[in-house]
């Protein structure tokens, strides 16, 4: 027979009072750190700590991703984290003639590798400027058209010693109802509200779709997002660095419309009239001009699809009709040789066959057409 187990000693009861206390504890730490995390508002400083240009090579263009997994790129809205991610933010070595491009998502380089996008292509071509320096483009388009995005972007950039600055527009981006649409943004209203105030620039500081944050929503669980994406910006650096993959891009990419709409609006201009200051914002772009200061500025009108469908006598692409464009054209080209801008016109310079999904998305071989036109205005800076 097995001996009898010894009886199991009685559970000793459970001391509510200590639990309620340490409960208590837990709850006041949780409080205080939120309120801690609230008054110091800590994420731009925290977006300036990365592991990118040190533990892992600087980014070829700036974080914006749909699917992280495929793109090993997410996007994010805190600034100092993009800009510090960017190989913009290595040091400029001595020999370096340092070139800043900024602009839509043409230039970030829609369903392109890094190396096929304009900046890649510049690269590529070995230029040198006037006096003798390594001719380096540094890749700060961000996707969405708007001017507003842009200057916001060129702010922050100038600070890093830049000799040149490549600006591609377009008619799209100068549309003024829609210069705030973009996230970035609205997110940073801190900024753009500066901008606005420091340049006078014709937008309303108090639009709506700036999101303005209480104390509450400064909260360490109101902010977890966004601290999340820090976090996991950071985690992909090692991806990246393993693969250069920044972009999923598929193998089948769908092409422009050719066939056009019969129909002569532009975004919320019903029907043909002249375009005018309420229209498009002329103010933003004298604004980063003003930004740039002594920096030489080269704006460019970008390339867009040009179709010979159906409609193409009204329209030039799904974007433009064409007496918008013609009307925005024409005042641009004026403005520059009023102001001595130094100004590309390239509209109609690459052919049909080199877009892909929009009237500003170029192939790869669209793109090397842009750069070597390009060449020559960099060079002799």
């Amino acid at each position: 027979m097995h001996p009898e187990r010894a009886a199991a000693p009685p559970h000793p009861p459970l001391d509510w009072p200590a639990l309620g206390r340490i409960l208590l504890k837990a709850l006041l730490l949780f409080a205080v750190v939120n309120v801690a995390f609230a008054a110091v508002r800590p994420l731009e400083a925290l977006g300036r700590l990365s592991l990118y240009n040190t533990l892992f090579p600087g980014r070829a263009r700036l974080p914006y991703g749909e699917v992280p997994a495929e793109d090993y790129n997410l996007t994010l809205n805190n600034l100092p984290a993009m800009l510090a991610a960017h190989e913009l933010a290595r040091p400029k070595a001595a020999d370096e003639f340092r070139v800043l491009l900024i602009g839509d998502s043409g230039t970030w380089g829609w369903f392109l590798d890094n190396r096929d996008t304009l900046a890649g292509q510049l690269n590529a071509l070995g230029m040198r400027s006037a006096g003798g320096r390594r001719v380096v483009v540094y890749n700060l388009g961000y996707p969405v058209m708007s001017l507003t995005k842009d200057l916001l972007l060129l702010d922050l950039a100038l600070e890093q010693d830049a000799d040149l600055v490549l600006w591609p527009v377009t008619l799209q981006s100068f549309a003024r109802g829609r210069q705030l649409d973009h996230p970035l943004l609205q997110q940073n209203a801190g900024p753009v509200r500066d901008l606005i105030a420091r340049y006078d620039l014709a937008l309303d500081p108090f639009d709506s779709r700036f999101v303005i944050r209480t104390r509450l929503d400064e909260t360490l669980v109101a902010r977890r997002r966004d601290l999340a994406d820090l976090l996991r910006l950071q985690a992909l650096g090692l991806a990246w660095a393993a693969t250069g993959i920044d972009q999923a891009i598929p193998a089948d990419i769908p092409l422009r419309q050719s066939d056009l709409d019969a129909d002569e609006s532009w975004l919320d201009v019903a029907e043909a009239r002249p375009l005018t200051g309420d229209d498009l914002t002329f103010d933003v772009l004298r604004a980063g001009l003003a930004r740039a200061g002594d920096v030489p500025v080269v704006l460019i009108n970008e390339p867009i699809y040009v179709s010979d469908g159906a409609n193409s006598d009204l329209r030039y692409n799904s974007f433009y009709p064409r007496w918008a464009y013609d009307d925005y054209r024409a005042q641009l080209a004026a403005l520059a040789a009023a102001e001595g801008w130094r100004y590309l016109d390239l509209w109609d310079a690459i052919p049909p066959d080199a877009f892909t999904d929009t009237p500003v998305h170029l192939t790869p071989a669209g793109t090397r057409l842009l750069a070597e036109m390009l060449v020559e205005v960099i060079e002799e800076k």
